[in-house]
């Protein structure tokens, strides 16, 4: 089993379940709302975890308000090692507006959860690490340029780079765009941000575009289309989408990307990283919130399990 590290945020979902959007001056009243754990980094990790793969989850919590209280609480918990405490800082919340049809809509409040400092990695120096996730989320906050460059000065230590550049991804500085893009990282994106990030070409184009740019695997999820990805070696490959019913989509992506990087981490091919992260991600659908049950996880993964090499036999799920 491979060692991951997974960097970046952890928040509190507050889930709004309502009708449709309001319009602007409309009087809604919403079926229901509740707090829930979050954060794109947040959510990738909960996929390993389950799996014991024991990732480590660097996220900065605050010392201040009730969001920072309620995450470490909840990370502690979970037996996460990684996440930092900051002190004087506040976490934030992502408001996430869930309508009938499933669909969400997120009005993110940013807290230190999205900020990046080299400390944060101090008890880390002595680890190497096989596969590094980062989100574009936090290489757009003004702290951004300090985590690439802490990437660029440990490419030993932290292996391959997935890279997630998520829905603002193309709003990232140029730059550091490219300089993320020399690291050769495996990209992870849906549909819509393919087409951005590849300059408004068709999905194929737009990927080839991005796999010549970084070399290595591009992954497009594009819901009840399945999945389109460049292997490493360039060529290109679809995948059926795993059918379900959608309770709502929060967390999906998120999901997708922390099966696939752990089915990577357990020795999977491809095919088979991307077909379990596939029904990982459409578990989560089915569901309302973002994290799944362990036991769901390790079901869903035993049958892929059984096709490894004997000496994963030790993995407990």
């Amino acid at each position: 089993m491979k060692k991951l590290l997974i960097i970046g945020s952890t928040c509190v979902d507050v889930i709004i379940k309502l009708d449709h959007l309001p319009k602007t001056g409309e009087d809604l009243h919403p079926e229901w709302q509740h707090f829930a754990m979050g954060g794109c980094a947040y959510n990738a990790a909960q996929i390993p975890r389950a799996l014991g793969l024991n990732p480590c989850l660097v996220t900065p919590v605050g010392t201040k308000g009730v969001f920072s209280g309620f995450v470490w609480q909840k990370l502690s918990q979970q037996g996460f090692r990684g996440p930092v405490r900051v002190d004087n800082a506040e976490n934030g919340c992502c408001y996430c507006f869930v309508e009938k049809s499933g669909e969400r809509t997120f009005v993110s409040v940013h807290g230190i959860e999205y900020s990046f400092d080299p400390s944060y990695m101090k008890s880390l120096e002595s680890e190497v690490f096989d596969y590094t996730y980062i989100c574009g989320l936090e290489v757009e906050e003004p702290t951004g340029a300090s985590l690439v460059s802490w990437l660029e000065r440990h490419k030993e230590a932290t292996g391959t780079v997935i890279y997630a550049p998520g829905p603002r991804g193309v709003k990232v500085d140029a730059d550091l765009t490219r300089r993320i893009f020399q690291l050769h990282p495996i990209l992870h994106l849906n549909e819509t941000e393919v087409l951005e990030l590849g300059s408004h070409l068709n999905i194929s184009t737009a990927a080839l575009k991005l796999y010549r740019d970084t070399q290595n695997l591009v992954v497009v999820t594009m819901g009840e289309r399945g999945v389109y990805w460049r292997s490493a070696d360039g060529r290109s490959h679809d995948l059926p989408a795993v059918k379900t019913s959608v309770r709502d989509t929060i967390g999906a992506g998120d999901s997708h990307c922390g099966a696939f990087l752990s089915g990577l981490s357990l020795g999977m091919t491809e095919q088979q990283a991307l077909s379990f992260a596939s029904e990982i991600s459409a578990a989560v659908v089915s569901i309302e919130g973002s994290t799944l049950p362990d036991d769901t996880i390790q079901e869903i993964a035993r049958k892929y399990l059984a096709d490894l090499p004997s000496d994963h036999a030790s993995l407990s799920v």
